[in-house]
């Protein structure tokens, strides 16, 4: 066992299980129906956030809205990155009190190796499109031309998931036969993919649809079958967390109103 996930002694014990009571309270509503987190001053400390590279933008106002309800809290930098990636770390003894996933496959992951404090949660949807450089050079105008050898293809690995997606994608999900694409290059997470495409480096790839609301420098294409390929995010305070009733609390803000509206206004569909 790995020493996240040792037993630590009565009063270890107890704020687990306090923090595993004040997740799972909120387990039996939706998205949207938690109450909003409240400047009480009884939140303290600093928290910890590991979040799936798409997330960046929507977290970094969820985080910048949730320290200005509870001003007793800081969130250290948040920390993105693809979510196996982050797993991995998370069971390998990254200090993380919450976890947010691209993927309910990732959360199993951590789940599975008893590092969540009662029940993930689903927050958020999300779906693919090929993403080009602005102007598209490339000329590419759907998931078959992606197959062109002459073109430049870049691709998250498979292990991430929107590499995952994209695989089930390709291969004809909703869109009849399959696609064989020899990608340049296979990243590690979604952001690395786009950041490719948007120098130049790449005539097309396949990221999430909110990796392109409000950008100049890239073109995007909604491709056939992409509505049947659908990535759900889940999101869980840590059974190690330093600081459990800020996890909690932060899970129940992404999970409320607030948080969700900013989810949808970064593009994201529900859950």
């Amino acid at each position: 066992m790995n020493a996240r996930g040792a037993v630590r002694g009565p009063a270890r014990f107890a704020a687990l299980a306090a923090a595993a009571a004040i997740a799972l309270a909120g387990c039996a509503a939706t998205p949207g129906s938690e109450p909003e987190a409240s400047d009480s001053g009884e939140l303290s400390g600093t928290l910890s956030v590991y979040a799936a590279a798409s997330l960046a933008t929507a977290f970094d106002r969820i985080a910048e809205e949730f320290e200005a309800e509870n001003s007793g809290v800081d969130i250290l930098p948040l920390v993105y990155d693809g979510s196996s990636t982050l797993a991995r770390q998370i069971v390998e003894g990254a200090p993380a009190d919450v976890f947010a996933a691209a993927d309910e496959t990732n959360m199993t992951t951590v789940q599975d190796a008893g590092l969540v404090a009662g029940s993930a949660e689903l927050f958020a949807s999300n779906t693919l499109v090929i993403v080009v450089p602005a102007g598209n050079p490339g000329g590419v105008t759907s998931l078959g031309d992606l197959a062109n050898p002459d073109l430049s293809i870049v691709l998250c690995a498979p292990e991430v998931p929107c590499g995952a997606a994209s695989t089930t994608l390709l291969a004809g999900a909703g869109a009849g036969a399959g696609v064989e694409v020899q990608p340049v290059s296979v990243e590690q997470n979604v952001t690395a993919v786009l950041t490719k495409v948007a120098t130049g480096e790449a005539d097309a790839g396949l990221v999430y649809r909110t990796d392109v609301v409000d950008r100049d420098d890239v073109e995007s294409i909604v491709p056939d079958g992409a509505a049947e390929v659908v990535n759900r995010y889940p999101i869980a305070a840590l059974a190690d967390a330093a600081n459990p009733e800020a996890a909690a609390a932060f899970v129940g803000f992404v999970l409320g109103a607030r948080g969700q509206k900013i989810l949808a206004d970064s593009g994201f569909g529900t859950p």
